[in-house]
C-alpha cells in the first residue's frame, strides 16, 4: 500500500525566499540575549527566553512579536536576523 504521508513537500514545490531588512543582518554564530530585538519572517520580535542548544550549535529562542499581541513562538538562533549595532560577545 502506498504511503499517504502528506507532511512531506516535494523539492520542486519548495521555494525559499531570503529577506533583506534594513538595520538587521544574519549571524549564524551569534545568540541573542533575552530582551534583544530580532527580525523573523513574521516581523520584529523580542527574545523572551534563550532555551536549549540545538543541532548545529545554535540555541532555541522563545520570541514574541512586537507589533501584535500573540502567543510566543520558537525559532532557532541562526534563523533570525540581529541588529547591525550588536557586537559579538
Amino acid at each position: 500500500m502506498a504511503s499517504q504521508n502528506t507532511s512531506r513537500v516535494r523539492m520542486e514545490q519548495l521555494r525559499i525566499a531570503s529577506i533583506d531588512e534594513p538595520g538587521f543582518h544574519a549571524d549564524a554564530d551569534y545568540v541573542p540575549l533575552a530582551g534583544e530585538s530580532v527580525h523573523t519572517t513574521e516581523g520584529a520580535a523580542k527574545v523572551v527566553r534563550v532555551l536549549n542548544r540545538i543541532t548545529g550549535g545554535g540555541r532555541l529562542l522563545e520570541l514574541r512579536l512586537e507589533a501584535r499581541p500573540s502567543p510566543p513562538f520558537f525559532a532557532a538562533s541562526h534563523n533570525v536576523l540581529v541588529k547591525d549595532d550588536v557586537v559579538d560577545r
